[in-house]
């Protein structure tokens, strides 16, 4: 399985994922919730893209108290989303358009109302007795002191077993016990039967969290000034914590090998891991890819987080990354259907500005070194809705709507068509999650019909991005710079690019080192050129070129690590 750009490579190095967050795609059958058959609907807009695969968000029967990732039946299709012709369907026509089809896979946990945990709450005897994580009280109180990260104890009481069980999220989604070889079968199987379908890949919610510590040992508090995990609010209780014994076990490695066994039957299908509240997140995410026998790809929180948009922040996750990797692809992402939309977490809020801010930010994903994936939406530069409290349906954002606006925010329905109701999302009188006025401007139908817009500027970004191949397989060398410019060059085995990008509002003037020469411009944003010596940037503004000596040798340059080479 190669990929479209060179021979041998597999098809997901340096490839550009799509996230569907189905439920806000595109409502087939009006009833106010996105669906299958809406995503095959679309297709044609996601392939004029120019992205190489999508992950669809979990479709599986569900009672829905987290929107899917609370399942009751992994081997299904819940009816709001369609049928399992449908979902053959999506297959089918995804790969028509030369597409990969990612799905997600809910395994750290299930559904309390799944059959699994209703066998094993039924007495200390049946055969699915240890599928979950059960434990006696501790004089009345939970067996200790780990908390969920939804708010709450992690331990809820079960009056049929007169036992406490673990659940790491909310209360309704209890933990499998992977410490249980009968439950990592019963996982494989369900790997198995939807490999069989012919997906292209998983996306594995919250794979750091399937194993815990089978001693259930306290958690040691934060001591005062420690930093806290990244992905995880300092208004969190969970942040008070150092959580090393719920979740991030060295044994879950075992766990992620026998996943990869099951791969490895499926030639060119991968396992993309999502680390989740690591303290170290480039060191966790590469100890998950690092070798042949574990995920083929992973994603952490380096960039999914509240601090400012900044060049050292980029710098900082790119050498840590740097320091732990050889040479295993990784996957970046900076927003998706738990985070803040990027425009409104780290834009400028004048709108001129914004606007560069959001091409900026795309060119700058697409052009680091490994995988990228990019969630619906970003491509047209929505902001982040404001959801009313009575409005929301988040459950971790009403638990913590006091300090926390929750997800909904960035799950509002896409903005399909101006002038109709809901933007074209449904023709249902109310949608599942209400729509955002400010959305009007942003609509796709107006974007398509604007040469200058933001949609066609992420499509001809990506499909240029594809044809680069310093950018899609090339190794990276941070450049020593203005601390508010993000300098980098890419480079492959016959082209040398220099990325660079100011990340902040200022004007600021770079002066060519001497002896290096701009050979070609590629793409420019709102830069001014000086005879090759200096160039001048705008607020937000980037440009990618290829560079020289005056010889035409390929330059020397400063550089402030040693080259990452490759992070494919």
């Amino acid at each position: 399985m190669t990929s479209k750009f060179g021979q041998g490579a597999p098809w997901w190095h340096g490839c550009v994922i799509y996230e569907i967050y189905i439920r806000s795609f595109y409502d087939s059958n009006g009833d106010g919730i996105g669906d299958l058959q809406g995503i095959i609907e679309q297709l044609d807009y996601v392939e004029s893209l120019g992205v190489d695969a999508i992950w669809v968000t979990p479709f599986f029967p569900s009672p829905m108290k987290d929107f899917g990732y609370d399942v009751s039946d992994y081997c299904g299709v819940d009816s709001r989303f369609g049928t399992m012709d449908d979902f053959e369907q999506l297959i089918e026509a995804a790969h028509k358009r030369d597409l990969k089809v990612i799905i997600d896979q809910v395994w750290s946990h299930t559904s309390d109302i799944h059959p699994w945990f209703r066998e094993s709450r039924s007495s200390y005897d049946n055969a699915k007795a240890d599928w979950y994580i059960w434990a006696d009280s501790n004089e009345g109180r939970p067996p200790n002191n780990w908390l969920s990260i939804f708010g709450g104890s992690a331990w809820t009481w079960c009056n049929q077993r007169q036992q406490y069980y673990l659940h790491n999220f909310l209360e309704c989604q209890p933990d499998l016990n992977w410490h249980n070889p009968e439950v990592v079968n019963a996982i494989s199987k369900v790997a198995e039967f939807w490999l069989d379908k012919g997906i292209d890949g998983f996306r594995l919610d919250a794979c750091n969290y399937y194993m815990h510590n089978r001693r259930m040992a306290d958690n040691p508090r934060r001591t005062k000034g420690m930093a806290i995990q990244d992905g995880v609010s300092a208004l969190n209780p969970y942040s008070k914590y150092i959580n090393i014994n719920n979740m991030s076990q060295v044994d879950n490695l075992h766990s992620i090998k026998r996943i990869r066994e099951v791969l490895d039957k499926y030639p060119g299908r991968i396992a993309m891991g999502e680390i989740v509240a690591a303290d170290d997140p480039g060191e966790m995410a590469a100890e998950y890819v690092r070798g042949c026998r574990r995920l083929h790809t992973a994603y952490n929180s380096s960039l999914l987080v509240e601090r400012p948009l900044t060049a050292q922040l980029v710098v900082d996750a790119l050498e840590d990354l740097g320091l732990h990797l050889e040479g295993e692809p990784i996957c970046w992402t900076a927003c998706t259907h738990d985070f803040p939309r990027t425009r409104t977490r780290w834009g400028p809020k004048d709108s001129e500005q914004s606007d560069a801010f959001c091409r900026l930010l795309s060119a700058l994903l697409v052009s680091l070194p490994g995988m990228v994936s990019l969630y619906q939406g970003e491509e047209l530069g929505l902001p982040e809705t404001k959801i009313p409290k009575k409005e929301m349906q988040d459950p971790f954002g009403i638990h913590f709507a006091k300090y926390f606006a929750g997800r909904d925010g960035c799950r509002t329905p896409m903005p399909w068509k101006k002038e109709e109701d809901h933007y074209g999302f449904t023709e249902a009188e109310s949608p599942w999650l209400i729509t955002d006025p400010n959305f009007k401007k942003l609509t796709i139908d107006q974007q398509d019909a604007d040469p200058n817009s933001m949609l066609n500027f992420f499509r001809e970004f990506v499909k240029w991005r594809q044809q680069q191949p310093a950018l899609r397989s090339g190794s990276l060398e941070v450049l020593e710079s203005d601390r508010r410019l993000l300098l980098f060059t890419r480079e492959s085995y016959d082209e040398y690019m220099l990325c660079a990008f100011n990340l902040s509002g200022a004007l600021i003037s770079w002066d060519i080192p001497e002896g290096m020469t701009i050979h070609k411009i590629h793409h420019e944003q709102d830069i001014v050129m000086g005879n090759n010596e200096k160039v001048i940037f705008r607020p937000y503004s980037f440009v990618f070129c290829e560079i020289t000596n005056e010889d035409h040798s390929r330059p020397t340059l400063r550089s402030s690590a040693s080259p990452i080479c490759p992070i494919m």
